[in-house]
């Protein structure tokens, strides 16, 4: 849908009110970057020279955090490696819930993984999804996945926060760190997200009032937080909705309770964060460090996981992984600032990306 026929523009938003963390800082453990790109170091590792130990209760990081807050995948997804037995601490299987103590060797289907990347600032990307697009690595059907067209991160990996189905378009967030995405998509935290909804046929009041009253879904009740007319034409109609949940085709679900099909869907924001007007479909954008600390420091402890101390940057962070525009204008008419030169060219870098929020 061209910017044109969008029926509203999201407004500027705010990064939530910056609080102080609820709790210390406390060291990690010195053990970790992607599979990946770790080295085979077998020749030379000697397990059974690290001293046998278990950390106590009160004592290390939860080795399922510290793997999650190193961008290899979600907290429950590293529980399932450990209890695959993927995952080994000092040369002995690791256990679900096993606390690690800087100076612990931990591997990852045996190769050492080093848990630096759980010591970085995480980094939060902006993904204007198109649709015909998953939110998924693999498919069985070979359709096109949104981490295809995400730049490269180094040490870890984007984890997307909560998802979009197929057919549906907009603002699709990912981060580096494991413990940022559960804080923003956990329902505690009510991260607000709102949809442009195209039905076909008008709402009455009484359907409207329903749709804010609650209906009875197969999963459970549902209710929308908030709906706006946002005009339209003829049988096509547009409506500005929220809602704090995350449910599976939720919004499309809850219309067709009240007996409207909903034939375009996009997702215009998540939390405090909107979708850029000139981020283009399949594009991305990087929030700027400064704006990913303020969110965390408001999401609290549960967001920040292990202290971290060093920045970790992403290669190819313009949208899209696209380069960088060859002339001034170009750059300017991007909102990216001055061009900078081409590889090989001395005494340039590459300007900061417009702050979207």
């Amino acid at each position: 849908m061209s910017r044109k026929s969008t029926p509203f523009r999201p407004p500027a938003a705010k990064v939530p009110a910056v609080r102080k963390p609820a709790s210390p800082q406390r060291r990690p453990a010195h053990v970790v970057e992607s599979v990946d790109d770790v080295e085979d170091v077998d020749a030379f590792d000697n397990d059974e020279a690290v001293a046998q130990r278990k950390a106590p209760a009160a004592a290390g990081e939860r080795l399922q955090k510290l793997l999650a807050q190193s961008g290899l995948g979600g907290r429950r997804e590293m529980d399932a490696w450990i209890a695959e037995g993927r995952v080994q601490v000092n040369g002995q299987p690791a256990t679900v819930g096993q606390r690690v103590l800087p100076g612990d060797r931990v591997k990852v289907n045996g190769r050492l993984v080093n848990l630096h990347g759980a010591t970085r600032a995480p980094q939060v990307l902006l993904y204007h999804k198109p649709e015909g697009e998953i939110v998924s690595r693999s498919d069985p059907a070979g359709r096109p996945n949104v981490f295809s067209n995400l730049p490269r991160v180094r040490g870890g990996k984007w984890i997307a926060v909560g998802r979009l189905d197929f057919n549906t378009s907009g603002l699709l967030l990912f981060t580096t760190s494991g413990a940022l995405a559960n804080a923003l998509m956990h329902p505690r935290n009510e991260m607000i997200r709102e949809y442009a909804v195209r039905v076909l046929g008008p709402l009455d009041d009484e359907a409207k009032e329903q749709l804010k009253k609650g209906v009875e879904l197969e999963d459970g009740p549902a209710a929308l937080a908030s709906i706006e007319e946002a005009g339209g034409e003829g049988a096509n109609q547009w409506y500005r909705v929220t809602i704090f949940e995350g449910r599976n085709r939720e919004v499309r679900r809850l219309f067709e309770a009240v007996g409207r099909t909903v034939s375009r869907l996009i997702r215009v924001r998540y939390g405090p964060f909107y979708l850029p007007p000139r981020l283009k479909r399949g594009q991305s954008l990087q929030v700027d460090d400064k704006d990913v600390e303020k969110l965390v420091k408001s999401l609290g402890a549960e967001a920040e996981g292990p202290t971290r101390n060093v920045g970790q940057k992403v290669r190819g962070g313009r949208p899209g992984g696209k380069a960088a525009p060859r002339s001034r204008g170009q750059a300017r008419s991007q909102g990216l600032g001055a061009a900078p030169r081409r590889s090989g060219e001395p005494g340039k870098t590459r300007p900061k990306a417009k702050k979207p929020i």
